[in-house]
């Protein structure tokens, strides 16, 4: 039972995240902020779509961080200064099909605390 709820739980945020995908795309100047995170950790990157390249990237196992609310600040800080030194200002936010809040609403918001427009 365990099992099935684990698969139903998946295959909503992968629905969630098809929805979201369909609507949003990176540019140069604006490009896809992705989140994913895992039990442990969390990963962002910075997309251009057009060309299918990532921008920057920012690891949370480099960092030392684990997947909270005091490490998403910390990554988003860790973005924010890459993509403030590449002239990036604003970006679109991918949530990846995570619901929004929690550690994914933390994130976003300490990127705008650093400068990034969302």
């Amino acid at each position: 039972m365990v099992a099935n709820i684990l698969k139903r739980k998946l295959s909503l945020r992968i629905k969630r995240k098809r929805r979201i995908r369909a609507k949003i795309n990176g540019t140069t100047t604006c490009p896809r902020i992705s989140i994913f995170k895992s039990n442990r950790t969390l990963y962002v990157q910075a997309i251009e779509d057009i060309n299918g390249t990532t921008l920057c990237a920012s690891d949370g196992r480099k960092l030392g961080i684990k997947a909270n609310k005091a490490g998403a600040a910390v990554l988003a800080k860790d973005i924010a200064g890459k993509l403030n030194a590449k002239g990036i200002n604003e970006g679109v936010f991918d949530r990846n099909g995570y619901l929004y809040h929690g550690v994914v609403a933390a994130f976003a918001e300490a990127l705008r605390e650093n400068g990034i427009k969302l």
